[in-house]
């Protein structure tokens, strides 16, 4: 055998050239038949008896495999050259210098088989198959590499379901093989550095679209009972929601003059002119703050948090005597049921696959739509208890199984079940509606109403009855979640506004006056609005044409007045405000141990900036990944259509990932300790 200029002799010898034998230079294995097998090694392809290298560096393994998947092309020699070394058997095997292909007739030395070219591959439908083995072997190592990377990291599989790694993995790709990872060194500087910017530059873009839609800061509030108080701010517009940054209160929970201090640096920061309400919890000193921040910015508004009102409201209804009864009673059958995984895998093949239990909404909501739940299953649950599979269980004679079967067969307890889910469904719809970061402000006034309306209906307009659950949503409601940015929402909604069975009562005429005077700032916006109103009111001109009068349905309503209201400028541009605003500020799942770890934990000056780089980085990545997992397009809101059984935000999106400081490992620690922002 006679040495060509194949790459592969740089990483092997030619040991026999009677059984063409060559030697691995790692892993010093031996082949016969030849270099074109040995390739075959060093590639770490399987192919018929040949192990893969296990010692071969990867880059020669890359180069190999790079080779195989390329068939060289031939060239026409001006002078054809042949070697003429004789094998021992006295054969022949004759291979052109210029890459001209020769059979070769040799036995390999083992079964008789023809030792292929040595120099390349035969581009023939039968060199094709190893192609697609290298392939093949590609996608399992890189697979099994991520796999690894995953594993030793304790990363969570379900990082893979993120957007972000998806869009990784293809920019690496499109690289190809000269990719080079960055090193902890850059990811932790140069890299974050460049990703945080990227978030500023996107906030700079949000500032434009704030001046036409305005927007609102969110303040989310957490406490661990007994010393910890932390605040979380974020400011939201239809197209998504960013995050400002995290406040330990710590000791100035109650201190309204402090928090009003903290809401005013937060508004200036994103722009007084573009902020139209800032919504808080309803404790005693943040209404206060909220006041104090009105008082001093007369073109904004303080609101409470609507999902938090309305979880009150729930509350306040399961404290009744009856309901609670009802909802404890119901938790025994959910308890035992859920407790064991053949009970549990029973009761969904009973109930057809669907669940009992909703653990991933808040508390209150959760009870009546378990509630619900076992109401819906009533038949199924029955059927279930009484079957001869679960009569021959040995579960059907544990004494709380017959404790869950006696409630099974109480005519009291689906009695007060039914009527508990029927006053309570109306005001977990409202809930459904404004418990997300989406625009809901036009739909909270109607819905009150219209909950009142149906639990007075389920009570025949017994008003001994109805006014009891009157009275709990009237004090919540009045006290502390409506206000007149409600009212001016409602009255501008035009699904609502132009249908025939609404109603504008007094409160929602004050409330659009009210809420007008205070966002007009200038005296000719107050003369525009006061001539442009009658043509809303009469759907005159543009906003009475047959498209604007199908749009009042079909498109959300900040969309509509931006599409038809362009005849009446100054109005249109207030409506657009007030209607592109949410309700609650408690839409997402934080991960409230990553802001203690901020400002419990000593850092460093340098730490401390580089970790709140870190979180600002992690926080407003996971929110851009839940706004790019939904449909981002607003819609309007039917509240006939309400399906409180369909998933909530909260089940669908993924909470907010545990943040990991390992990256601010090996940074200098020589800089005076803090642990406070």
């Amino acid at each position: 055998m006679v040495r060509g200029r194949d790459a592969c002799w740089e990483h092997c010898v030619l040991v026999d050239a009677t059984k063409q034998k060559v030697r691995c230079n790692y892993c010093q294995r031996e082949f016969s038949g030849g270099v074109y097998r040995m390739k075959f090694h060093l590639a770490q392809i399987k192919n018929k008896d040949i192990v893969p290298c296990t010692e071969v560096p990867t880059d020669v393994r890359d180069h190999i495999l790079s080779i195989l998947g390329t068939p060289k092309k031939q060239k026409t020699p001006k002078k054809p050259k042949k070697d003429k070394a004789a094998l021992a058997n006295g054969q022949q095997n004759s291979s052109s210098a210029s890459g001209d292909f020769h059979p070769n007739h040799a036995s390999n030395g083992q079964n008789g088989s023809t030792c292929p070219s040595l120099l390349f591959l035969c581009p023939s439908p039968i060199s094709q198959q190893p192609v697609d083995d290298v392939q093949k072997q590609k996608q399992d190592l890189a697979d099994k590499k991520v796999a690894v990377f995953f594993f030793h990291n304790s990363i969570p599989f379900s990082a893979a379901k993120s957007v972000y790694y998806r869009e990784m993995v293809d920019a690496v790709a499109e690289c190809g093989g000269n990719y080079k990872a960055p090193s902890c060194e850059v990811l932790k500087s140069t890299l974050l550095e460049k990703v945080k910017n990227d978030i500023h530059d996107c906030y700079k873009k949000y500032r434009d679209e704030w001046k036409e839609t305005g927007c609102t800061i969110l303040c989310d509030s957490w406490s661990d009972g007994s010393n910890k108080s932390l605040v979380i701010f974020s400011v939201t517009y239809p197209k998504g929601t960013l995050f400002l940054k995290s406040v330990d209160l710590s000791g100035h929970e109650d201190d309204a003059n402090y928090l009003f201090g903290l809401l005013e640096s937060v508004v200036l920061d994103v722009g007084v002119e573009n902020v139209v309400q800032v919504i808080t919890d309803t404790s005693s000193s943040y209404v206060y703050a909220g006041r104090l921040l009105m008082a001093k910015y007369n073109s904004l508004f303080w609101s409470p948090c609507a999902s938090y009102c309305i979880n009150k409201m729930l509350e306040d209804i399961s404290k009744q005597e009856w309901v609670c009864k009802v909802l404890e009673e119901a938790r025994t059958i959910t308890r035992f049921i859920c407790s064991h995984a053949w009970t549990l895998s029973m009761m969904r093949k009973f109930a057809g696959g669907r669940e009992l239990v909703r653990p991933k909404v808040t508390r209150f909501v959760t009870n009546f739509l378990n509630l619900r739940s076992i109401v819906i299953q009533e038949d199924n649950l029955k059927h279930m208890f009484s079957h001869t599979e679960w009569l021959s269980s040995v579960y059907s004679r544990r004494p709380e199984a017959q404790a869950v079967k006696s409630l099974l067969y109480l005519e009291r307890f689906w009695k007060h079940a039914q009527e508990a889910v029927t006053i309570a469904e109306p005001l977990v719809k409202i809930l459904r509606i404004v418990d997300g970061d989406m625009p809901a402000m036009g739909y909270i006034y109607e819905g009150i109403e219209r909950a009142k309306i149906a639990i007075k209906t389920h009570y025949n307009g017994i008003e001994e009855k109805y006014m009891l659950i009157w009275d709990i949503i009237e004090r919540r409601w009045s006290m502390q979640l409506h206000s007149s940015l409600h009212a001016a929402a409602a009255s501008l909604n035009p699904s609502l506004f132009y249908n025939p069975n609404f109603k504008i009562d007094l409160s929602m005429r004050n409330g659009f006056q009210e809420t007008m005077l205070k966002m007009a700032t200038t005296h000719e916006d107050k003369m525009e609005i006061t001539k442009e109103h009658p043509v809303y009111v009469n759907a005159q001109g543009a906003l009475g044409t047959d498209f604007a009068i199908m749009g009042r349905t079909l498109n959300a309503p900040g969309d509509w007045w931006a599409g038809y209201g362009y005849e009446i400028p100054t109005l249109q541009r207030y409506a657009v405000r007030i209607l592109s605003q949410p309700c609650s500020s408690h839409w997402c799942c934080w991960n409230w141990s990553t802001f203690e770890s901020i400002h419990t934990k000593k850092h460093n000056r340098i730490e401390l900036e580089k970790f709140n780089d870190l979180v600002f980085v992690h926080c407003n990545l996971w929110l851009q990944s839940i706004c790019q997992n939904r449909d981002v397009k607003c819609k309007p809101i039917v509240l006939d259509e309400i399906d409180v059984s369909s998933e909530w935000p909260t089940e669908l999106e993924s909470p907010a990932p545990n943040f990991n400081d390992s990256l601010l490992d090996s940074l200098p620690l020589d800089v005076e300790v803090v642990s406070e922002l």
